[in-house]
């Protein structure tokens, strides 16, 4: 019996799915975090927790399956290399987390995936070839992502209180709310993405004018990235993670019909890739 199995592992944690040859799922798992950049060992065990905890009741050991794994990190070769002479699956492919999701979202259709949370990442798909924009992170990348958006909101909130740009409602409430402008920057010193990314839904439908000066940048962006992914091709665009639908909301103007709502999760994809791996 072929047993095909789907992973997909970011910087919040890990899931597995198990299904047979006709796409039947057999079981499924969770697991801490899997991004195997910065925890490659950590990742591992996710991995494998996650794993077997959908293989229970099934039959199959961890050495039955093909697996097809989608982790964020996967796009640094050398970390990919030893993470899959590391595993015991039967066969195992190793892409992005961008690429089962992108595959999830649209199958074998030309189009582009823009996943908008926390991070920021980009897949286009154009007659069968796949390229990614982003997903470099925090430090120096995830543009028009939420961490993005909650820096630029606070950076904007001290360029205002040094009187560079004018002062609105919502600059001036983040001021009281952290203290002033020292308290902006203590809060700045220590803050991972995640923290910088919960005032990003502040910015949305507000109507305050400090809001849009954040978000047109972003929406540039992101329209950027989609139309260099498609090319002259076209195909729809797809928007997923925490912000996608609201990103597609301000560009829906400029891509019309061509916003897609996805046709299945990262696990679809991952799965989907699983039995072509395995030749079914």
């Amino acid at each position: 019996m072929t047993f095909l199995m789907g992973i997909d592992g970011g910087g919040t944690g890990c899931r597995a799915v198990l299904a047979d040859a006709e796409g039947r799922v057999l079981g499924e798992g969770r697991a801490g975090p899997a991004n195997i950049v910065t925890d490659p060992d950590g990742a591992r065990r996710s991995i494998l927790a996650a794993a077997e905890q959908a293989l229970r009741g099934s039959g199959a050991t961890l050495a039955d399956p093909v697996a097809v794994l989608g982790l964020a990190g996967a796009n640094i070769p050398d970390y990919v290399h030893r993470l899959a002479a590391a595993l015991p699956f039967a066969r195992c492919r190793i892409e992005n987390d961008a690429v089962i999701a992108l595959k999830g979202a649209i199958r074998d259709s030309d189009g582009v995936v823009a996943t908008i949370g926390t991070g920021s990442v980009f897949a286009g798909q154009i007659a069968g070839k796949i390229e990614q924009i982003g997903g470099w992170g925090a430090v120096l990348g995830d543009e028009a992502s939420g961490a993005w958006l909650g820096r630029a909101l606070l950076s904007r909130t001290l360029h205002a209180a040094d009187g560079l740009v004018p002062r609105t409602a919502l600059l001036d409430a983040l001021l009281v709310e952290l203290g002033g402008a020292e308290g902006i920057v203590d809060f700045a010193r220590a803050a991972p993405p995640d923290a910088f990314g919960r005032f990003a839904p502040r910015l949305f439908d507000t109507g305050d004018p400090a809001a849009e000066a954040v978000l047109a940048p972003a929406d540039a962006w992101i329209a950027r990235c989609i139309d260099r992914l498609a090319g002259d091709a076209g195909g729809q665009v797809t928007f997923l993670g925490g912000l996608g639908a609201r990103f597609a909301a301000r560009l829906a103007p400029l891509y019309g019909a061509r916003l897609v709502p996805a046709r299945g999760g990262a696990l679809d994809g991952a799965l989907l890739l699983a039995r072509q791996e395995a030749g079914l």
